[in-house]
């Protein structure tokens, strides 16, 4: 029927195909030869790609193709090439006590590279590229440690992680003295002012004088009478001016309500131990480790 109606258009010259659709004709336009050759051209080419690289997947495995070339095998051999260059090296690194690594200038070298290489692929998405952190995680280019900067600590947190299920992960979560009662939450904006002089901020609301009793009689345990932390329970010095959820009053108002307690995953069973002790010693070195 539809052939029946084809006709010449008039303003194209181009034959109808025979479609009409309330008065709108279609064209019988055929594609141009050069796209016609391409297309044909790209099925000739996908079937002999299919032939020669893998493609298929199978129920145990993958058709290998003619070719057996696979970028999963370039890149094991380049890193056997790789591991076997540094060899030597990475053996001696492996062998050396964590804090003899750094006096070596060429194990450090190494140290570092392996370490930050570590870092990008394990750490980065937490902490930043660049180790600057982010709010609820520690920017570890400065040198205030919640849980200590020292070789042995950081190697000890890397390893355990904090308040995970590992049994040897650093503990601590900080009460929510409002959310629990502890303190009436009348009181917690007096708290928070005077937490914000421990910083030499200006309290926006509540009265300091009064914060500094609740200080002494609930926070003093573990932050130290004077604020200035105290890394065995990761109770961070409130000093410095340096906050990992926000010095501003109302954030510190809700910290003091319902308490914190960031988690950090255990790296001993990610990690080999070459591995954590580069990634230590890389750590330390970004913010002049204790």
């Amino acid at each position: 029927m539809a052939a029946e109606n084809t006709k010449l258009d008039a303003v194209t010259g181009v034959a109808t195909t025979g479609h009409d659709w309330d008065g709108i004709q279609e064209l019988n336009t055929p594609l141009p030869r050069w796209w016609l050759w391409m297309f044909y051209a790209c099925i000739v080419w996908g079937v002999g790609y299919v032939i020669a690289y893998p493609a298929w997947p199978l129920v145990s495995g993958y058709t290998r193709g003619v070719l057996g070339y696979q970028t999963r095998t370039a890149i094991e051999q380049d890193m056997a090439a790789l591991t076997a260059m540094r060899g030597d090296t990475v053996a001696k690194l492996s062998a050396a006590p964590l804090a003899d690594i750094e006096k070596d200038p060429k194990l450090l070298t190494v140290a570092r590279a392996l370490g930050k290489a570590a870092f990008g692929n394990n750490c980065a998405p937490c902490h930043g590229q660049g180790a600057q952190g982010a709010k609820n995680y520690p920017n570890l280019n400065d040198d205030q440690w919640i849980w200590g900067g020292s070789l042995e600590a950081i190697q000890q947190t890397i390893l355990h992680g904090i308040r995970n299920e590992d049994p040897d992960s650093r503990m601590g979560p900080m009460p929510a003295f409002g959310k629990d009662g502890i303190i009436p939450k009348a009181e917690i904006p007096n708290l928070a002012a005077y937490v914000r002089t421990l910083a030499g901020n200006k309290p926006e609301r509540g009265d300091a004088a009064k914060g500094q009793k609740l200080f002494a009689e609930n926070c003093a345990a573990c932050h130290g009478d004077a604020g200035k932390g105290n890394p065995e329970v990761g109770a961070p010095n409130l000093t410095a001016n340096i906050w990992l959820y926000g010095g501003d009053q109302a954030t510190l108002e809700e910290t003091i309500t319902n308490g914190r307690g960031g988690v950090m995953p255990t790296w001993a069973s990610r990690l080999d131990p070459t591995t954590v002790k580069a990634l230590t010693v890389y750590v330390h070195s970004l913010g002049g480790g204790q």
